[in-house]
């Protein structure tokens, strides 16, 4: 897929390349048949809402949903907002007694704010620690969810170590305190089984873009049975259950659906795959920088995840500037911007230093033996490099 000359890239959770599969479907709609899919009064309009139903499909089929049950909106962030706002502002509507929301100090970004937005409207958030490895406290959880209790989001993988939740444990919990469960399974989608009712989800989060799909468009599961019921964020023309208005873009719903028909077929030859050139790429690094660490349980984890924390003092950021024909990151895409290390490792009690010289790598798909050949002896060259500056 990649160009000649091109770098190297390993950062497949913050974005992934779109399967050329993916993009073929998707074509046609931009091309040939552009109509609104809700534009049913006229042939093409129909041949559109037929497509993006078809995708509809695909999405529930991936994690053992209905149709019926998938909204979609602009990928994870705003389905990540929806569950959490939307359900709290109705169960406020409706005049619960239930105040309490319940997330973790890991989770992304868009969950910890919009729990933390919610405050203002007479919410009560609870941030719980996790343990070194990255893995919810389940007797901290036990002790947190009670009959105060209106929602819990714990993510499904997390974004930067990898790690993967005890989803039916928590969602169980979750149920027995007659709480919502909700997951933000955008890194666990494609990558790891799920099925919403093993692991008892009222609401699941999708991202298109982390499963070889395009970017800009996502799912939220809403069980129907019992109902879950949210409040939408904004108004509009009622689309989606009155859930999300707005006109859908069939090709990118078309493309959504594509990825996820190829990941429930190919998903457990995609992590075997992955898996091996992940060992590959940690044993050829190990070899010329045995000192590094692993951090997040070795085995609960995603097959292409890595987070790597260098021997120092050393900074992560130099080390990147002397391999940059390999594309890899200091944490999660959208924490980019800040100049703190990252809030994730320091919830494990990383110390600052050691957060500061650790990378994520994301072996994804595409990923080739010969990518992580060469990454791994240019990771360990600006190791050596950044290293002898300091």
């Amino acid at each position: 897929m990649m160009r000649p000359n091109r770098p190297i890239y390993l950062d497949n959770h913050a974005t992934t390349p779109v399967d050329p599969r993916v993009l073929a479907a998707m074509r046609p709609w931009w091309e040939e048949n552009f109509a609104n899919p809700h534009s049913v009064e006229h042939a093409m309009g129909r041949e559109a809402e037929a497509a993006v139903e078809a995708a509809r499909a695909e999405i529930a089929v991936l994690i053992g949903a209905e149709a019926r049950e998938i909204v979609l909106t602009s990928g994870a962030t705003e389905s990540n907002n929806l569950a959490i706002k939307g359900a709290a502002r109705f169960a406020a509507a409706q005049g619960s007694e239930r105040r309490c929301i319940v997330t973790l100090a890991t989770e992304h970004k868009c969950v910890l704010e919009s729990v933390r937005d919610l405050a203002a409207e007479g919410f009560e958030p609870m941030v719980l620690p996790v343990r070194p490895d990255g893995l919810a406290d389940m007797d901290a959880l036990r002790e947190a969810v009670d009959d105060r209790t209106l929602l819990v989001s714990v993510m499904a993988v997390n974004n930067e170590i990898g790690v993967v939740q005890d989803l039916a444990a928590i969602g169980a919990l979750a149920k027995d305190a007659g709480a919502i469960f909700h997951t933000d399974a955008a890194q666990g989608c494609g990558r790891i089984p799920l099925d919403v009712e093993a692991i008892r989800a009222d609401l699941l989060s999708i991202s298109g873009h982390k499963i070889y799909g395009p970017k800009g468009i996502g799912a939220l599961y809403v069980r129907r049975r019992p109902r879950v019921r949210l409040a939408p964020l904004f108004s509009g023309g009622g689309q989606e259950r009155g859930f999300r208005s707005g006109t859908l873009p069939a090709p990118l719903i078309v493309g959504l659906g594509e990825a996820a028909r190829i990941a429930a077929i190919e998903g457990l030859l995609d992590t075997g795959r992955i898996a091996g050139q992940r060992d590959r790429f940690l044993a050829a690094l190990r070899a010329e920088v045995p000192e590094v660490r692993l951090n997040g349980d070795a085995e609960r984890r995603v097959s292409g995840n890595l987070n790597l924390t260098f021997p120092g003092p050393v900074d992560a950021q130099a080390i990147m500037a002397a391999a940059p024909e390999v594309c890899v990151s200091t944490g999660s895409a959208c924490s980019s911007a800040a100049v703190e290390p990252s809030y994730v490792l320091r919830a494990l009690g990383i110390p600052e230093a050691e957060a500061r010289a650790t990378l994520r790598i994301g072996i994804g798909r595409f990923t080739s033996p010969a990518d992580v050949d060469q990454a791994a002896a240019a990771l360990a060259a600006g190791w050596r490099h950044a290293s002898a500056g300091n």
